[in-house]
């Protein structure tokens, strides 16, 4: 009986330790969040992005899909302009495995005896930033950061960039607490 009460518990935090997505957001805590219902993108900051248009493109997307889920609105006269921004840098990974047993010049020093294995793996590490700005006072007042790994494979960056955008845009409007 107790298994199955734990079971499910055990699953979601399985589930949660498996997203390759590490998320943060920051915000003005002196802002009523409840009173934005509005959203456009913020063209000038999105042009700046140093991304492929086609990324662009499936970034707003996945914005669209997700501030719609929230129940906001996409509007010319807004309440929110949504901007984002990227970064990216090469990971390289350098493991040694049975390099030497013992000190000095001793037991496994002889990569014939013992086969000392070498192992480089290279992956790109992005982050997006999603800015939310006040659009009629014109200031930042909530930050979301993702970061995780990229893929060059074109037919699973659709899935890795909704991740991204879904897992940023959860913490969005914040909990006051």
């Amino acid at each position: 009986m107790k298994t199955t009460k734990i079971l499910p518990l055990f699953l979601l935090f399985v589930v949660a330790a498996c997203s390759s997505v590490r998320v943060n957001s920051d915000y003005d805590k002196q802002v009523d969040f409840a009173a934005y219902k509005t959203y456009a993108f913020h063209k000038t900051g999105i042009d700046k992005a140093e991304i492929s248009d086609l990324d662009k493109k499936r970034i707003l997307r996945s914005i669209d899909e997700t501030m719609t889920a929230k129940g906001f609105t996409k509007s010319d006269n807004s309440d929110l302009l949504i901007s984002f921004f990227t970064k990216e840098r090469e990971e390289v990974n350098v493991n040694q495995f049975n390099a030497g047993w013992g000190y000095g010049w001793g037991w496994g020093w002889n990569p014939y005896l013992w086969g000392g294995n070498t192992s480089v793996s290279r992956h790109t590490e992005g982050t997006l930033y999603i800015d939310i700005i006040d659009a009629k006072k014109k200031e930042l007042i909530w930050q979301g950061e993702g970061e995780g790994v990229l893929t060059k494979d074109t037919h699973k960056k659709d899935e890795v960039i909704k991740e991204f955008v879904t897992k940023i845009l959860e913490q969005y409007p914040p909990q006051k607490k």
